[in-house]
């Protein structure tokens, strides 16, 4: 088994190898966020989580693994807490494998890595970080701001006790509370920034009511089609203007903010019968976050969630509405039921993103406001605009 010092020494090497790679992809342009990344000791903060060993089943790792530090140190998130269960990880490791849903983890350093550039700080800046998880990005904000000037919560108790005895370990002690982070957190705004990295339905209205006026809100929309960041700056009272960002972003959504699908519906719908017809829309095109389509698909098909199987994909919708799209031999064929037809609507959906010039998701903005908040296409005031719904 490595020695403490050996640990150090290869953890700051693959540091070392983390950050030179989020430099060739451009996401850290401010040297201070370069030092952050450079000097935080991500393992601290991840000692055991979990990988995928099939789409529904995870394996467990912890720090006696060959593989810990190489896979601590990837440009990848790591899941640390299934079904909001922290005896699953146990199980795991005795199984040899569980199933369950990911209720917690440590984001993708890169999109960590585009956030916090979003953010645009200054010194003596005041954040809130919604979503501790396990306290990396907190300390990340810690070595950039101080730690007097951040708070973070987390509505998991255990989750933020865990998180605050690492943060103190490595010499930061930050604002650790655990609270709805939906409410944000009133005693120590007004804040210059605030930060999520759950994803929310609607933008919460405390988070803006707590920002100062000129101050920025960065966070992910939780939607089951075309999530996306969004970099909202504050003006008077709750409310607030901005763009979704080009660099795309997925995270857990809070967990009031969470839609479930019915394993046994998806079952049942992957093999309704019903007659197929010919599409030339792909899977892919339609509900890949790589389809510059997708964000546009989420737009003009609000309440619609994809379930992704195999070569089968699934869209459905609460009413009662599917479409199961399948490809074979360069054949993609659909079939469809329920009151509405869904794959019709996805495909008049392309058809008018096609005439709109294919706009990517940086086109499309976002107006947050008591009233209401909406998605819109190049201007708040264009024809093209979209309600951001809160879950129903």
């Amino acid at each position: 088994m490595a020695t403490k010092g050996e640990v150090e020494s290869t953890a700051r090497r693959y540091r070392g190898r983390l950050v030179r790679a989020l430099e060739r992809d451009g996401l850290l342009a401010d040297p201070r966020w370069r030092a952050a990344f450079a000097d935080v000791p991500r393992h601290e903060f991840l000692p055991r989580f979990f990988q995928p060993a099939t789409p529904s089943a995870w394996t467990a790792t912890d720090c006696t693994d060959d593989d810990w530090l190489a896979q601590v140190y990837a440009n990848r998130v790591l899941v640390t807490q299934l079904d909001g269960d922290p005896e699953r990880w146990t199980a795991a490791r005795e199984r040899g494998q569980v199933r369950g849903v990911p209720t917690s983890s440590s984001s993708m350093p890169a999109i960590m890595a585009v956030m916090l550039e979003a953010l645009d700080t200054a010194d003596g800046d005041r954040v809130l970080e919604i979503g501790t998880g396990t306290g990396y990005n907190a300390a990340l904000l810690c070595h950039r701001l101080g730690a007097g000037q951040v708070s973070t919560v987390d509505i998991d108790a255990g989750l933020v006790a865990v998180a605050t005895e690492r943060l103190a370990a490595i010499g930061y002690r930050p604002t650790c509370v655990a609270t709805d982070g939906a409410k944000g957190y009133l005693p120590n705004a007004p804040y210059a920034r605030v930060v999520c990295t759950c994803a929310v339905s609607a933008v919460p209205l405390h988070w803006l009511a707590q920002t100062r006026p000129g101050g920025v809100v960065v966070t992910t929309l939780n939607r089951p089609l075309g999530a996306g960041l969004v970099r909202i700056e504050v003006g008077d009272g709750p409310a607030g203007q901005g763009r979704v960002l080009a660099d795309d972003g997925r995270f857990m959504p809070l967990r009031a903010h969470r839609r479930l699908v019915d394993e046994r519906l998806v079952s049942t719908l992957r093999a309704a019968p019903g007659p197929a017809r010919d599409t030339e829309l792909t899977a892919a095109t339609v509900a890949s976050p790589a389809s510059p389509f997708e964000f546009f698909a989420g737009l003009a098909l609000p309440g619609v969630v994809p379930v992704s199987t195999e070569d089968v994909l699934l869209l459905i919708h609460r009413d009662g509405s599917w479409a199961r799209q399948h490809s074979a031999s360069g054949r993609h064929t659909v079939t469809q039921g329920g009151p509405r037809r869904i794959w019709d609507e996805v495909e008049r959906a392309y058809d008018q993103w096609r005439g709109l010039g294919r706009p990517r998701r940086c086109r499309f903005g976002i107006t947050v406001a008591p009233a209401g908040q909406e998605l819109w296409l190049d201007r708040p005031d264009g024809p093209h605009r979209w309600p951001v719904s809160p879950i129903e």
